[in-house]
């Protein structure tokens, strides 16, 4: 064994970078680096993961090792067990310390990644975790003081790639393919999208070209891809880093002349949103179990087991409302639809058609490229109206496509059995007799469900148990553990109130205060 500085192995996970990289930073003064990524096939046959995702990620690691290559290295992958491969790995090289940034992930990645350091103490091998995001790692967490800690960190100087002594270890040559791993191949989304290259001209194409109207434009699926940051991609697989976007974003706001209006809304906007991604994010790291309870117990067993046919029928666009349906047909083909349409859909399934969130949120988990659990959990039962706290808001399709989608053009994309419904009708497809719709579209479906009827069984549903003071008690419970917090900087109050104003802009829905 050679007596000189220990290897320090860092491990690569979703934060597929060089720069401003924590973990690899420290590593890199601690002692040679050997770059480590681990393959998890019982990861990717989990049922929130997909082709579409396993595609984009594995375009995001082959841009990792190439960047590394660059740098006189070599990326070690493997494939395997997390304990077992790294167990290997120490008996290929010997005694390594361990470097990874904190993950706040699934179940699976959550119960990984404890064992992972229960592993590593009774092995003796060093492990420092270091935060990727703004969330604080456990479960003990005084929110009171949540965002001045966010603040700081997103204020620390980038980290540059540090100057690296690479250390090879033995590895496969290859990434698997989709096959290899049981996921069905999707081609969804745009492979060379992915990357660091991808995420910089992407980030500086939204702050200096795309972003002017983003605040009144993010909503429409016609308008959002273009004006929307497309950020969420690269945050989530980490090629670039949250600090990375957040300074730029801050330091394009202070370049900016007083007389631009509209470029200074919608990054203070956008600054908000930021914030919004690590506190929602907090909320599954604070409690895990919110991907599969909702975080106010009263609402366990509120919804039935999902019908299987309607579970379908959502899933695949195929409900009889033509946005929706639009909409969700796209998301699928793209992997990619805007946070208003995520709510809309998470809205019809959890209302109109009484899908426990937690089915439906699998539907959307896969797919969604830029899956985000953190995020991802706690919306889904926000929207499904199970966290006791949140005012309930039951979107109307109907309503929706009549303010996002107008003329019908975005309908018409998606949903080509309705290229012969007049545009008085799109958005009442319940004024067609049977004749007329037999002549104009006989291949779409009907109605599944009566919008009306099925939210107002849904708000006395929800009412009845928000009505109890035991309910009540919970709500303050919740609110203490994951409740947003008032925000003290000038910079914080301009960002929520610009914030409060976008929400203002869109004409709200079928809202119960309850």
């Amino acid at each position: 064994m050679s007596s000189g500085p220990l290897p320090q192995v860092v491990w690569f996970k979703r934060d597929l970078r060089l720069e401003d990289h924590a973990a690899l930073h420290r590593a890199a003064m601690a002692g040679p680096v050997v770059a480590l990524v681990i393959v998890e096939p019982d990861y990717w046959r989990g049922p929130d993961t997909s082709g579409r995702q396993w595609r984009f990620w594995r375009a995001c690691m082959a841009d990792l090792a190439e960047a590394i290559a660059r740098r006189g290295g070599r990326l070690c992958l493997r494939v395997g067990d997390a304990v077992g491969e790294l167990e290997a790995l120490r008996a290929q090289i010997g005694p390594f310390a361990l470097w990874a940034h904190e993950e706040t992930g699934n179940a699976f990645t959550f119960a990984r990644d404890r064992t992972v350091r229960r592993w590593a103490r009774a092995q003796g091998v060093p492990f420092v975790e270091l935060r990727q995001f703004g969330v604080i790692r456990g479960r003990g967490l005084n929110r009171d003081h949540w965002a001045a800690a966010w603040d700081a960190m997103m204020a620390q100087p980038l980290l540059p790639v540090p100057d690296i002594v690479w250390q090879s270890a033995p590895g496969r040559d290859a990434l698997p393919g989709a096959g290899a791993l049981g996921l069905v191949p999707d081609d969804a989304g745009a492979a060379e999208a992915a990357g660091r290259a991808a995420a910089l001209s992407t980030l500086g194409s939204f702050l200096f070209e795309r972003g002017e109207h983003y605040t009144k434009a993010m909503s429409s699926p016609l308008s959002a891809p273009d004006a929307c940051s497309r950020l969420s991609w690269h945050l989530a697989y980490g090629s670039v880093s949250m600090r990375e976007v957040w300074q730029a974003t801050r330091q394009r706001y202070a370049d900016l002349p007083d007389e631009a209006r509209h470029w200074r809304q919608a990054l203070r906007s956008f600054m908000a949103r930021l914030h919004w991604h690590c506190h929602f994010i907090q909320k599954l790291e604070s409690e895990p179990e919110a991907e599969f309870r909702p975080f106010a117990r009263r609402y366990v067993g509120l919804r039935p087991p999902a019908d299987p046919a309607r579970l379908a029928a959502w899933a695949q666009g195929r409900t009889g409302y033509p946005f929706v349906d639009a909409v969700m047909r796209a998301l699928q083909a793209t992997g990619w639809t805007t946070f208003r349409m995520r709510a809309m859909l998470m809205s019809f399934a959890a209302y109109d058609l009484w899908l426990p969130w937690q089915e439906a949120g699998l539907v959307l988990a896969r797919a969604f490229i830029d899956y985000e659990p953190g995020i991802h959990w706690p919306q889904c039962q926000m929207q499904a109206g199970e966290t006791g706290i949140n005012t309930v808001r039951i979107y109307s399709p109907i309503k929706q496509g009549m303010d996002q989608d107008p003329e019908g053009r975005f309908i018409r994309a998606w949903v080509p059995e309705l290229s012969n419904v007049p545009g008085a009708w799109l958005h009442a497809m319940d004024k067609m007799d049977r004749a007329q719709r037999e002549a104009l579209c006989p291949d779409y479906p009907v109605p599944i469900v009566d919008h009306g009827a099925a939210a107002r069984a849904a708000h006395q549903a929800i009412a009845a148990l928000r009505s109890t003071r035991e309910a009540r008690a919970e709500a303050d419970s919740v609110q203490r553990r994951h409740g947003s917090r008032k925000r003290t900087t000038a910079r914080k109050k301009e960002a929520q109130s610009s914030a409060r104003k976008a929400e203002r802009e869109q004409i709200p829905q079928m809202q119960f205060d309850l």
